[in-house]
C-alpha cells in the first residue's frame, strides 16, 4: 500500500501502528516521527513566515472570507506518488488541506486513490481514528494495542486526581487574539482533574475577550497556541504576562502544543499527565520547561518559579 498523509496526527498514528514503510507523501508540518521527514513533501502553506499570531488571525480571516486555500496541494507530487490511501481531513480549514480539495485533485488526475478523512471531536474520537487507521492499512492488532495502552496511561492518571479538588483552568488555543478550548482540549482538561473553563467538549475553539478570561476566574492558565513548539509558546507566554492582560497572580504554564495538544495524534496522553502534575504537583514533578510565571501587572517582569526555564 503507498499511503500519502495530508495530517500531521495521522502521520504519526500511521509510523505508531506499523505503517510507516507505506507512507509515501506527508505535509511540511509532519515532523514526528524524525523518519517522516525523509518522506516527499505534498502540500505546504500559502501563509507567508514570520508573521505574529495576531498577523497570522488577520490572513486567515482574509483568506476565508475570500474563499482562499491556507494549503497548497501539489498535484504533480501527488500524482507521481501513485497514492492508494490518501488520508485527510474535513474538521478545520485552517488545520490542513480538506477533503473537498483531495477529491478535485485526485479526481483531476484520474487518481484512484481511496480518501479517508479522520476528523474526531472528542478524546474518545482521536482512539476510534486509530483503530480505525490500523484497520483500514492492515495494522489492526498493533492499533488495538496502542489504544488499550493510551487507555490504561489515561486511568491511571484519573486514578491519580480522583476525588481531589479540581482547579479551574483556562487554556488559549491561541494568544492573539485569545481562543478557547474545543474538541478533544476540554476532555484533556477534565481527566488530568481540572475543571475546563470557556470551553465546550467536542464544539470548536472560540475567540473570546481578555474580559471573558478576567470573569471566568481561573486558577492556572496553559499556553498551548495552535502550531508552535514549546519554545515559542514560553516567548508568546512570556509577552502575555508582560502586557498585563492576564488576571494577575494566576499561575502561566506553556506546553508542546504540536506534541501533546493540538494534534489529534498519539501523544494527547502526554499532554493530560503533564497537566495533571502542574495541578496536583504532589503527584509527581513539573516538567522543568513548562511552569513559565506567575502573571503580573503591565510592566513588570514576570515572576520566575524555580522550576521553569531560565
Amino acid at each position: 500500500m503507498r499511503i500519502v498523509s495530508l495530517l500531521p496526527s495521522t502521520t504519526e498514528i500511521l509510523f505508531a501502528v506499523g505503517a510507516g514503510p507505506d507512507v509515501v507523501g506527508v505535509t511540511f508540518e509532519c515532523d514526528y516521527p524524525a523518519a517522516a521527514r525523509s518522506r516527499t513533501i505534498v502540500s505546504t502553506s500559502t501563509m507567508p513566515p514570520g508573521l505574529t499570531p495576531s498577523e497570522i488571525d488577520a490572513f486567515v480571516s482574509a483568506a476565508l472570507r475570500r474563499g482562499d486555500d491556507l494549503y497548497r496541494l501539489d498535484r504533480g507530487a501527488l500524482a507521481d506518488l501513485d497514492a492508494d490511501l490518501v488520508l485527510t481531513q474535513d474538521l478545520c480549514a485552517v488545520c490542513a488541506v480538506d477533503v473537498s480539495t483531495v477529491d478535485d485533485a485526485l479526481s483531476h488526475l484520474g487518481g484512484h486513490a481511496e480518501v479517508l478523512t479522520v476528523d474526531p471531536h472528542t478524546l474518545d474520537d482521536v482512539f476510534t481514528s486509530i483503530l480505525v487507521i490500523g484497520e483500514i492499512t492492515g495494522h489492526v492488532a498493533a492499533a488495538v494495542e496502542l489504544v488499550a495502552e493510551q487507555r490504561s496511561r489515561l486511568a491511571a492518571v484519573r486514578a491519580r486526581v480522583a476525588g481531589r479538588a479540581r482547579p479551574r483552568v483556562l487554556l488559549l488555543e491561541w494568544t492573539d487574539p485569545p481562543f478557547t478550548p474545543g474538541h478533544w482540549v476540554p476532555d484533556m482538561i477534565t481527566a488530568a482533574g481540572g475543571e475546563p473553563l470557556l470551553g465546550d467538549a467536542g464544539a470548536p475553539s472560540r475567540r473570546t475577550t481578555w474580559a471573558a478570561i478576567h470573569a471566568s476566574q481561573p486558577e492556572l492558565i496553559v499556553v498551548a497556541p495552535c502550531g508552535y513548539d514549546r519554545t515559542e509558546a514560553e516567548e508568546l507566554a512570556e509577552g502575555l504576562v508582560r502586557s498585563g492582560n492576564l488576571p494577575v497572580g494566576v499561575p502561566v504554564v506553556a506546553v508542546d502544543a504540536n506534541a501533546s495538544w493540538a494534534r489529534p495524534g498519539t501523544r494527547l496522553v502526554d499532554g493530560v499527565d503533564e497537566l495533571a502534575r502542574h495541578l496536583h504537583p504532589y503527584q509527581g514533578p513539573h516538567d522543568p520547561h513548562s511552569l513559565v510565571s506567575t502573571s503580573s501587572a503591565a510592566g513588570s517582569p514576570p515572576m520566575r518559579n524555580p522550576a521553569g526555564k531560565e
